[in-house]
């Protein structure tokens, strides 16, 4: 009980957990208003507006600087996580996603003939700079929102 009692009262935790789930939220908002419907795997899909990796490493780093300074190594460690975590979800997860588009294409070229039933790939899997971008300051608004409430 006390590991409960401790990770609730971290702020750090509670600005990137709190991030994140807001920002997966906004997700599952959007896509509800464009789909017309609701679709449960929406709130663990990756991809989208606005990055919610990028929001709670970012909500975690200003929180670490925040709480601890901007000289910490608190705040050094978690920015080179965000840092990371960024580079990832705009880089390599958005390469990987054309990938499967290029691929989901020559498939269907390919097996269209055939008959077969081929399973698509996932093409949604990285993000814009602007959905990273909105990510990135919507944890650090996160974080300072938190910092003067709490």
């Amino acid at each position: 009980m006390e590991f409960f009692n401790e990770l609730i009262s971290n702020q750090s935790f509670i600005a990137a957990f709190i991030a994140y789930i807001v920002a997966q939220l906004i997700k599952v908002i959007i896509d509800i208003v464009k789909e017309k419907k609701f679709n449960f795997k929406w709130l663990f899909l990756s991809g989208g507006f606005p990055s919610s990796h990028s929001a709670a490493v970012s909500a975690l780093a200003m929180s670490n600087g925040l709480n601890f300074g901007f000289n910490s190594a608190f705040f050094a460690i978690s920015t080179v996580f965000a840092a990371i975590v960024i580079s990832d979800a705009h880089g390599i997860r958005r390469a990987t996603g054309k990938q499967a588009e290029v691929l989901n294409r020559m498939i269907k070229d390919f097996y269209m003939h055939k008959g077969l039933k081929i399973e698509h790939l996932k093409e949604l899997l990285g993000h814009t700079p602007f959905e990273v971008f909105i990510g990135v300051l919507f944890g650090i608004a996160v974080a300072i929102i938190l910092n003067i409430i709490i």
